[in-house]
């Protein structure tokens, strides 16, 4: 007995040491790896659609989905990183030869103030217009450089870009074609009652599409509505402030309002009335509309999360992982929910 014991123990060492060590090769193409499973799961519909339609052949439909993904997925997010970092050059050179507007722009604002706010900024000193402009050429210079510095990165590393890219979308298309029959193996490999295999299983595929497909959907909307808007306004760089605007809404609540916000304060301090009132009631209205309607119903329908429990799931998987973690902060939440739930059901039996 002890010496089936100890073999055991062994085992379960071996088992463990084996996972970590290849969690930790293929650490290096993390965010491959892990887009690759989310966009498997997100257009496993798709794929079980085209099965049906090409009878049956798993080769052919998961080329299919993955040339559809490409086109309306891929391609997309390149041509607006393309244009976003281009709008990004072209904003700095802009505050480096018109910097007599800009100042004419801050002297504007801080006239327009309340004399007491005007004397609490003359105390702090933010009233001091060559000093304060020369700290946004500063932080656009930073911004500029940092952009500079990943896009020759980028190059620098394009070989390394190249097999990533490659890996996830290899990941993709195997996951596609095999995907039922790798969950039916994960599945039987956890050592779980069937019924709480079957919670946390659907309850991690629910929370990746919704919180995807939902938090995506509602970027989308948002950007596109923000940068309609501020080109009506005549507000140069939409994209780039579309783009902005997308990213911010990924934070319940708060979201594209942090841009849009201070440009509306902007035109009402300057005199420029009617926009910032029509910014203001289109921002705050069909902006609004789109969070209050669209992200209860694409999101907190499906993963029977709190506003609050998203937002700081979130923000903190952010921190952590970047871009990716507005995906895994949700995920880990709404897993550790669902985990205390089946552990709360089992005591209580």
């Amino acid at each position: 007995m002890d010496s089936g014991h100890d073999r055991q123990k062994f085992f379960y060492l071996l088992l463990f040491a084996v996972t970590a060590g290849l969690c930790w090769i293929l650490s290096p193409f993390f965010g491959a790896v892990f887009w690759g499973v989310i966009l498997a799961i997100l257009f496993q519909p798709v794929q079980r659609w085209l099965v049906v339609r090409f009878g049956k052949r798993h080769n052919l439909a998961a080329l299919a989905t993955l040339a559809l993904i490409i086109l309306i997925v891929i391609l997309p997010v390149i041509f607006v990183a393309a244009t976003i970092v281009q709008e990004i050059t072209v904003g700095y050179q802009q505050l480096q030869s018109a910097q007599p507007n800009y100042s004419r722009y801050l002297q504007q604002f801080i006239q327009a103030l309340p004399t007491g706010l005007q004397n609490l900024l003359a105390k702090a000193g933010l009233t001091n217009i060559p000093g304060i402009q020369k700290k946004l050429a500063d932080g656009a210079a930073q911004i500029s450089q940092f952009a500079a510095a990943q896009a020759l990165s980028i190059g620098q590393n394009t070989f390394q870009f190249v097999i990533g890219f490659g890996v996830m979308l290899y990941m993709v298309f195997f996951l596609l074609r095999d995907g039922p029959a790798i969950g039916r193996h994960v599945r039987r490999a956890m050592p779980m009652d069937e019924e709480h295999k079957r919670l946390l299983l659907t309850k991690f595929t629910t929370v990746v599409r919704a919180t995807v497909k939902g938090n995506i959907v509602v970027a989308l909307v948002q950007g596109m509505l923000g940068g309609f808007i501020f080109a009506v306004l005549g507000i140069e760089g939409v994209v780039l402030w579309g783009a902005l605007m997308a990213f911010l809404s990924l934070l319940p609540a708060i979201g594209a309002s942090i841009v849009w916000v201070p440009v509306a304060v902007y035109f009402l301090m300057t005199g420029a009335v009617w926009k910032g009132v029509v910014l203001i009631a289109f921002c705050g209205g069909v902006i609004g509309l789109v969070d209050n309607l669209l992200r209860p119903l694409l999101v907190g329908k499906d993963t029977k999360m709190p506003d609050w429990v998203v937002l700081i799931s979130t923000l903190g998987g952010m921190e952590l992982f970047g871009i990716t973690g507005f995906v895994i902060g949700p995920l880990v939440a709404a897993l550790f929910m669902a985990s205390w739930d089946i552990f709360v059901r089992a005591q209580g039996e």
